[in-house]
């Protein structure tokens, strides 16, 4: 109905605007009604024929110029222009032809004053009343234009059915906790005020992307009972100088009309950085939303009820002034859920879709080590995905299985047709990276081996799955990475007289594993416990003109010299396990050629003829010198 009244609003100014053109095109043509046939010298023919009974001459303001309509025998009148009426008016006297003598005409006020303007006014009404009724109609979006500096916030209600709650989140469970007060503050500020106690007036969440985050401060909102406005860090950011800090006024301003409430900004860190990191100085307009941002944070009240929450995943760029008390002086680390909170997100995730028996929350937590909640949400939606295509009423483990395939490598190109020759060396490369795996104690065990080609561009895959959470990363552990790294092209050595292309991804990953070792976490004794590694973010306003590095040639070479000893160690350990499996490396990759793609059962049945597994392990985890304690 609102859309048929919008529709019929528009026809009518639309009419409107067509009848003022119409009349601005007759008035102009109104009395153009002269004949072009007609001349003087058919008036002189007609006289002599005697087919002319009356005339009109009627004279212009141009004189002697006029126009002359001739009444003929037939009843019909024919007009033309001349350039002097006297000589119509004698030759009409000559044949005494009766005519008539009109006064000089004069064009109307109406017509050549106030028509014209008129007509513009009316058009220029017109087309504001229009744009004002489309701007009303459009909840303003037409209107944006004249609003830069308002603010972009978007309210959510806590009667609203999409507000979120506390049991909403799960795998958060110590970030709830630590929450909890806030919310009781927004609902009991009277508890806290009368004891003298200053609430936070801002919450910085800081994690890797997906963790819930967003979905946190929703759900303290939610819990809390007040409204809660969300908006972006880069909807400050504009190209007009001064409209960021104008929307940062009216978001406070609405605020404290609202108060008690939360204002969640996300991605703090596109309007937050560290000033002084551009070219632009002080006049860039990011660090004018950020000074404005600053004061208005100071300005309010510590107890008024106002609460500002943020998010971000780079709080090492933001500005030290905007995280000091008084402005965001709580910081919640909403980090990746170990076991117990991944079981628990998917849980949550698994509601509404059927799930088969052979489907086990429990087992698949275990197996998913490093996903955050977004990834978790990821794997049900693509395995619902997988069986809805297979028509299928229920989600089983094999759909789980390959959304995880997909999710972590990419979707495999079965019609690809590949090679005899590129096959046998995919299956030697992956059975290096898979006995390597299987074999060193702190890298493996092997999920899945294939040669099918992937989305990726890989011509195969080697999975390893790890059962269990880490906090930290070992020597020995980082040393390990690095030998199965290298197992695929030191298989491929060993088998046949060339190496190819396809491990240098292996070795970029191997390289920069080595390079942190020495320059980052100090596990070199000959560089020493000092941090040479490369700053993760470049600030061009701070670097401009600055050397890439901040050491001197020597220590660069002695940097140089440790990453290769690394590998080159890593690479002779590698080749000596590899030839002392060399018959299960010649297995595997057979197998390999006769079903593409292996699971772990299969692969570990590979080692069991030879019964020396966990006498290896026992050796190799010796001989990579595997530190026990946590760095």
């Amino acid at each position: 109905m609102k859309k048929q009244m919008k529709m019929s609003g528009i026809g009518f100014y639309l009419l409107v605007l067509a009848v003022i053109f119409c009349a601005v095109y007759f008035s102009g043509n109104i009395e153009s009604s002269s004949s072009d046939s007609y001349s003087i010298a058919n008036l002189k023919k007609d006289l002599g024929n005697g087919n002319v009974t009356s005339a009109s001459i009627s004279q212009n303001q141009e004189i002697p110029t006029g126009e002359v309509v001739v009444k003929l025998k037939s009843g019909k009148n024919v007009d033309f222009y001349v350039s002097d009426v006297k000589d119509v008016q004698e030759l009409l006297d000559q044949w005494n032809v009766s005519y008539k003598l009109g006064d000089v005409k004069k064009t109307s006020w109406v017509i050549t004053t106030l028509l014209p303007y008129g007509l513009g006014f009316v058009a220029i009404f017109l087309l504001f009343s229009f744009l004002s009724a489309q701007s009303a109609n459009s909840g303003g979006g037409n209107s944006k234009m004249m609003n830069f500096g308002k603010s972009r916030a978007r309210r959510i209600d806590p009667e609203e059915p999409h507000a979120k709650r506390f049991k909403d989140v799960a795998g958060l469970k110590e970030e709830k906790e630590e929450l909890e007060e806030i919310v009781d503050f927004l609902a009991n500020p009277g508890r806290y005020t009368d004891v003298g106690a200053r609430i936070p007036k801002g919450i910085i969440l800081v994690g890797p992307p997906g963790t819930g985050k967003t979905l946190l401060a929703k759900a303290v909102a939610g819990e809390a009972g007040v409204p809660f406005f969300s908006l972006s860090g880069s909807d400050f950011v504009e190209m007009f100088v001064g409209v960021g800090a104008s929307r940062v006024r009216d978001m406070f301003a609405e605020a404290k009309k609202n108060a008690p409430c939360i204002v969640f900004i996300d991605e703090i860190d596109a309007v937050a950085r560290k000033r002084g990191s551009g070219l632009g100085g002080g006049h860039d307009e990011r660090e004018q939303t950020l000074n404005q941002m600053l004061v208005e944070m100071d300005g309010f009240g510590v107890n008024e009820g106002i609460i500002v929450m943020a998010a971000t995943n780079r709080v090492d760029i933001l500005d030290p002034a905007i995280l000091r008390p008084g402005r965001f002086d709580r910081k919640v680390t909403v980090g990746r859920p170990d076991v117990r909170g991944r079981e628990e997100i998917l849980e949550v995730h698994a509601k509404g879709k059927p799930l088969g028996d052979d489907v086990d929350l429990k087992k698949i937590a275990r197996t998913t080590v490093g996903f955050t909640g977004a990834d978790l949400e990821n794997l049900l939606n693509e395995s619902a995905i997988v069986c809805a295509k297979e028509g299928r009423k229920f989600i089983e483990q094999e759909d789980i299985s390959k959304s995880f395939i997909k999710i972590g490598i990419g979707k495999e190109k079965k019609s690809k047709i590949i090679s005899e020759k590129d096959q046998k060396i995919t299956a030697y490369h992956e059975a290096g990276h898979a006995i390597l795996f299987h074999v060193l104690p702190d890298v493996g065990p092997v999920h899945m081996v294939s040669i099918i080609p992937t989305g990726s561009g890989a011509a195969g895959y080697t999975m390893p799955l790890p059962e269990r959470d880490e906090t930290f990363m070992t020597k020995g552990k980082m040393k390990q990475d690095i030998i199965a790294s290298l197992g695929g092209r030191i298989a491929e050595s060993l088998i046949f007289d060339d190496i190819t292309t396809g491990a240098s991804q292996d070795i970029k990953q191997a390289t920069s594993t080595a390079k942190a070792m020495v320059t980052k976490y100090g596990f070199s004794e000959n560089v020493g416990m000092i941090n040479y590694a490369d700053e993760d973010e470049v600030f061009i306003g701070r670097d401009f003109g600055r050397t890439s590095r901040d050491y001197s040639e020597d220590v660069a070479k002695t940097i140089d010299n440790e990453v290769k000893a690394i590998i080159d160690d890593a690479y002779a350990q590698a080749k000596s396990i590899l030839e002392e499996h060399m018959d299960v490396l010649h297995k595997c990759a057979k197998l390999l050629l006769e079903k593409e793609r292996i699971d772990r059962e299969e692969f570990e049945a590979l080692f069991e003829p030879d019964g020396v597994v966990l006498e290896k392990k026992e050796a190799v985890s010796e001989e990579v010198d595997v530190e026990p304690d946590s760095l």
